[in-house]
């Protein structure tokens, strides 16, 4: 390990290192442009000049490794004076856009050029013209402003996976761009805006809106799938202006998915903001909550408990599901469910329905086979932490499914399931590859798990972890996953939000209410389910818009989005994670848990909870799992699954609409556009590939 000084400071640093990394571990900041901690080096912008002794001349201290005996000097005249000639020479063609370009006030290039540039400029020249870059709905470009730190060719490159921007030309006359005019197709594409350290790529549908300091900023998770990517919410006013990520080394890195960036316009459109109970017409009508909740009590009272549901959508907080399973239970009700996508698992043990290798841990596999699942849509930072896998280690991926592009290469096995069982008996070439690896992983996607044969599978897969040594007994590997797309899927099942004894499940509930032994469903934030069933069923839906539960509803209660309440949420990995209200919810609208609360007493069953640390409390009652934050707990390996037939049904996929899957983003004009100019335009070339 090599010593070195810097400004008279030593330090031993491991090998690789770079004299900036260096620095940086001494509290030594040195200006960068085109450096970033998750991209390669290019060493392009020269913005972080240093001096070394013996050297004739300033030396890039991002390209340089560290070396034993090296003496920098970053505070030197020699320094400072390149510093200054550097951004000279950056601001050249820079235009006088700060009053008016969105970048300002969280600028790169203003901070730096405050804190290491002139007072002046020597060049009186013509500044160049560069004509801005359609890149799509998502990112606003002003090429002027262009410094070329290639910044986001690396990340299209090396964390997205698709190499679609590019340098033409040399000198004065490059451009960044894409050649050929075309939308980012990327599902990551938004944190180019985040890297780029001038205005020159900027966010589309934020363009104009605010100034980072008139804005409220919150930390909170990401609900739009079962990641729980650590987010920021910018809020002004009553209004979300924007939503960035927050740095969570063990889950999303620095990255967010553009979903989860951009559709918080949904939040504005199509909201519910008052309770509605249909009247004689057959038509909903507002109404005050008590009415609301009189008109609940008034069919419930009539019905026996096991004549009532209740189904949880893939949105909702824990908070208010034990409230509702309390009360589902003080009711009499064994029909509840969290899957409404039909999923057949969570009787098992916890690891039968968790990612267990952890989404750090990915970086560890030596091989991966994906079952029935799409990453790339399913869950983005997944996907782009198996890519940083393929790019450092070389990591063979398999999958057994319907084909999708994922960024990285792949040996596609086929979409019959039947090939399961030949990996299982080793008749199969993979086989091989699973036996030679020291740390395999498996992934499981709702695409194997919606099946009717699901237990089935589920219990081959056991049997395959086994078998290949998918979980190691003497050390804490465990390579068997479930992916799951749902963000309170996990909590929900860790809950226990399942039927009981001689309860019905989803589809049970809907082919019930058909046939009138279910007279009445609750459902909670549940919109992705044949709602055609329920039109002759007492419905009351508790939402936050008005979508397709709302569409066949008798009582409509307005409920909170996730930027409204305080919650409680458990990632598709088992960590526990708290999000914070950033916002008021319109109207009459309130916290889904206090709905249930004060439904429970008009029904005469009062729940014994009337603060949030009273429901969290509950919640840590019937699990202690809610009582450890932010924390993986790693879960026991038991037996799983059952026994029987697979059945001969292909794998499909389960996401056709990567940018409207839910309630919110179905109502986003920013998604509407995705859906229509990037995945129709990707979904065109494949058609026209084939």
């Amino acid at each position: 390990m090599p010593k070195l000084i810097i400004d008279d400071q030593e330090i031993e640093v491991e090998n690789g290192v770079t004299v900036l990394q260096a620095a940086e571990m001494l509290g030594i900041e040195i200006p960068v442009f085109c450096y970033h901690p998750k991209l390669s080096i290019a060493g392009n912008c020269r913005m972080c000049l240093v001096q070394m002794e013996k050297s004739p001349k300033p030396i890039a201290s991002c390209a340089m490794p560290a070396t034993e005996g090296m003496v920098i000097h970053t505070q030197t005249p020699m320094v400072k004076k390149a510093r200054q000639g550097v951004l000279e020479f950056l601001l050249i063609n820079h235009p006088l856009d700060c009053p008016i370009c969105d970048q300002g006030g969280e600028c790169d290039l203003q901070d730096i050029t405050m804190a290491y540039g002139g007072d002046s400029s020597r060049f009186g020249l013509n500044k160049r013209a560069v004509p801005d870059k359609d890149l799509g709905p998502l990112i606003e470009t002003a090429m002027n402003r262009c410094i070329h730190c290639t910044r986001c060719i690396r990340f299209a490159n090396e964390i997205a996976g698709v190499p679609e921007l590019g340098a033409t030309g040399r000198g004065e006359h490059m451009e960044i761009g894409t050649y050929i005019e075309k939308a980012i197709t990327s599902e990551l594409s938004g944190n180019m805006i985040d890297i780029c350290p001038v205005g020159a790529l900027t966010s589309k549908p934020y363009s104009f809106q605010g100034r980072p300091w008139e804005l409220s900023s919150t930390p909170s998770v990401d609900v739009f799938d079962a990641v729980g990517c650590a987010i920021r919410i910018d809020t002004r006013g009553r209004e979300v202006m924007r939503i960035l990520p927050r740095q969570s080394f063990q889950i999303n890195e620095d990255w967010i998915s553009d979903k989860s960036r951009f559709a918080y316009d949904g939040l504005k459109y199509q909201r519910l903001d008052r309770p509605y109970a249909k009247g004689k017409d057959g038509r909903l009508h507002p109404v005050s909550w008590d009415e609301a909740f009189n008109v609940i009590a008034d069919h419930f009272q009539h019905l026996p408990g096991d004549h009532i549901a209740a189904i949880v959508g893939d949105m909702v907080d824990t908070e208010a599901i034990v409230a509702l399973k309390d009360l589902m239970n003080a009711i009499g009700s064994p029909h509840i469910d969290c899957r409404q996508d039909g999923s057949k698992i969570g009787y098992g043990p916890r690891s039968s329905y968790l990612f267990n290798t952890t989404i750090a841990g990915i970086e560890k596999a030596d091989f991966c086979l994906l079952i029935g699942t799409n990453p790339r849509w399913e869950a983005p930072l997944i996907n782009a932490r198996i890519r940083k896998n393929y790019l450092n280690t070389g990591l063979s991926v398999a999958l057994l499914g319907a084909p999708h592009e994922l960024g990285y290469p792949v040996e596609h096995l086929g979409d019959d399931p039947l090939i399961f069982e030949k990996i299982l008996k080793g008749r199969h070439p993979i086989s091989a590859a699973l036996k030679s690896a020291k740390f395999p992983m498996l992934i499981l996607g709702q695409g194997a798990l919606k099946r009717n044969d699901a237990e089935v599978i589920l219990g081959l897969a056991h049997k395959i972890a086994d078998k290949y040594n998918i979980v190691h007994q003497s050390d804490p590997w465990n390579g068997f996953n479930i992916l799951h797309s749902a963000a309170s899927r996990v909590g929900a099942l860790d809950l226990g939000f399942l039927p009981g004894p001689q309860g019905y499940g989803v589809s049970e509930i809907l082919k019930g209410a058909a046939q009138k032994k279910i007279e009445a469903v609750y459902l909670l934030g549940a919109d992705d389910i044949d709602v055609s069933s329920l039109e002759s069923t007492f419905v009351v839906y508790q939402g936050h818009h008005g979508d397709r539960g709302a569409s066949v509803a008798d009582v409509v209660l307005p409920g909170s989005a996730y930027t409204e309440k305080s919650g409680t949420y458990v990632n598709t990995e088992g960590r526990v994670q708290r999000s914070f209200k950033a916002v008021s919810p319109p109207g009459e609208a309130k916290e889904d848990w206090k709905i249930i609360r004060a439904l429970s007493d008009h029904l005469g069953f009062e729940l014994p909870y009337d603060s949030l640390n009273d429901v969290r409390a509950r919640l840590v009652e019937v699990n202690s799992l809610f009582d450890e934050l932010d924390t993986i707990q790693k879960a026991s390996w038991e037996d799983f699954g059952k026994e029987g037939t697979v059945l001969s049904e292909p794998f499909k996929a389960t996401i056709d609409n990567f940018y409207m899957t839910d309630s919110i983003s179905r109502h986003s004009v920013t998604m509407a556009k995705c859906a229509q100019e990037i995945q129709g335009d990707e979904q065109r070339n494949q058609i026209h590939e084939k």
